[in-house]
């Protein structure tokens, strides 16, 4: 652990004096991390950081009077003089009745020691320069040329940090929150014969060392550039769509944004007055896994102290939850969860109509062992969908809040019976989020556990793509 006693002691100073200065609730936020990377250019080192940063977050109530501030001068003497200027500042502020702490029966209480969520890496505190440097090293290429084909630049970058928390309010609470993270990425472009360059992007990224597989990274990189030679125009229309999971989060952002009570409330979100709705294709269940130990993104409290839960989203297409902190809460009357997502996960589902006629698939209708529902892989939902495109990545645009519209610029590969081919030029996907999702065909079961996003293979019914 890099956090100490004397910081976690000058935390609970900063509570104490917030409260003499008359404050009427408080919350204290300790964040320290420490992180390093190493770049590799073309097989050489070309950058090498560090950033180190701690910082203490005043959340101050004064009777319906509120304030957020922040400093990084952790000394007695300045935490004090910053304390009272932050009161003095809260007191002139206009009172708001629904400012308040959480209510203490929210509050978490097994966040004793930071390390329950099984995030931390006793590797991490031994790692020195030169096991680093080993690291950034096993992504370089050994292969740079090929026939019809060279590496033009190959960029590797190897990242490991460590996290701390250490929070505590007026009210009793005291949690803390502890994570290692590691994390390899390599950028590959190639030139082919005729001097055009196709670039393409890999990475992994675990809470401990053993979780991340940098000699293959470059790897894949180089593999997924190569695949996106000779690409070929397609003509706009409407096709069957599978999404790669490692790129699905772009149209599951939409969604999870929406259902924050902040937007809600100002009616800024295309799913208002939609909890109880089923508004989705039965086939969509999202659930935020905040609880799932040893997951990326596991956490056993929020920014508020308020404890986490796995949280259903969606249930079968019905909206089940929203976002809603204590301020929203007492604002809008809606009953409090937790502020913001911690681990949204995708559950694996199969629609009957994409099933059927095609059982003789080894891996079709494989039963989920939690669900007990037909889950399918990536080859199984290629030849059930038959013909269309097969998209492995996002190139920019944009979804409206209010009403869900959405224009997105997609590239990958055209798809015939079941079988990908070449791939083509990028295109543009236009639609609604909700009718989007409401042509869902199937939800497979090969999410990468990668980062906190648990997101496997979609595939959808009748996208509209222009070229």
């Amino acid at each position: 652990m890099i956090t100490t006693d004397k910081e976690r002691s000058l935390a609970r100073f900063g509570l104490e004096r917030a409260m003499q200065c008359g404050m009427s609730g408080a919350r204290v936020t300790l964040n320290k991390s420490v992180s390093d990377t190493y770049t590799m250019l073309d097989g050489e080192i070309d950058k090498v950081s560090r950033s180190a940063d701690r910082s203490l977050t005043f959340c101050l109530f004064a009777d319906g009077r509120y304030g957020t501030f922040s400093t990084n001068r952790l000394a007695e003497d300045a935490v004090r003089d910053f304390v009272c200027k932050a009161c003095e500042t809260v007191l002139l502020l206009e009172a708001d009745s629904c400012r308040a702490l959480p209510s203490p029966e929210r509050l978490a209480t097994d966040a004793k020691t930071g390390l329950e969520t099984g995030l931390w890496d006793e590797k991490y505190m031994g790692m020195t320069d030169s096991e680093r440097i080993g690291l950034a090293r096993r992504m370089t290429l050994r292969e740079r040329q090929g026939k019809g084909w060279s590496v033009a630049s190959e960029e590797n970058e190897y990242t490991d940090y460590v996290d701390e928390t250490y929070q505590i309010d007026s009210q009793g609470f005291e949690g803390q929150h502890f994570e290692t993270g590691f994390s390899c990425s390599s950028e590959v472009t190639v030139t082919d014969a005729e001097g055009r360059r196709f670039s393409s992007y890999w990475w992994d990224s675990s809470a401990f060392l053993k979780g991340i597989h940098p000699e293959t990274c470059a790897k894949t990189a180089l593999e997924k550039a190569l695949a996106a030679m000779r690409p070929k125009e397609i003509p706009g229309g409407s096709y069957r769509m599978v999404v790669d999971g490692n790129v699905g989060s772009r149209l599951l952002s939409p969604i999870i944004s929406a259902l924050n009570a902040s937007g809600i409330q100002q009616k800024m979100s295309f799913l208002c007055e939609s909890r109880g709705q089923r508004l989705f294709s039965e086939g969509l269940s999202l659930t935020d896994m905040a609880r799932e130990r040893g997951k990326a993104g596991a956490r056993l409290f929020d920014s508020e102290g308020v404890a986490t839960t796995n949280l259903p989203l969606i249930e079968n297409g019905v909206v089940k939850n929203y976002f809603v902190n204590t301020y929203m809460a007492n604002k809008t009357g809606l009953e409090p969860t937790v502020e913001d997502i911690s681990r949204p996960v995708l559950m694996s589902w199969a629609s009957e109509s994409l099933l059927e006629g095609f059982a003789e698939v080894v891996n079709t209708a494989v039963p989920d062992l939690e669900s007990g529902k037909k889950v399918l892989s990536l080859k199984d939902i290629l030849r059930g969908c038959g013909d269309g495109i097969y998209v492995t990545e996002f190139n920019g645009g944009n979804c409206n809040p209010v009403t869900g519209d959405y224009s997105f610029g997609v590239s990958g590969f055209r798809f015939r019976e079941g079988k990908i081919g070449r791939p083509f030029r990028e295109m543009l996907i236009t639609g609604n989020i909700l009718e989007l999702w409401n042509s869902l065909l199937a939800v497979s079961d090969d999410a990468r556990e990668c980062g906190r996003w648990r997101l496997p293979t979609t595939a959808f019914d009748g996208v509209s793509f222009s070229a």
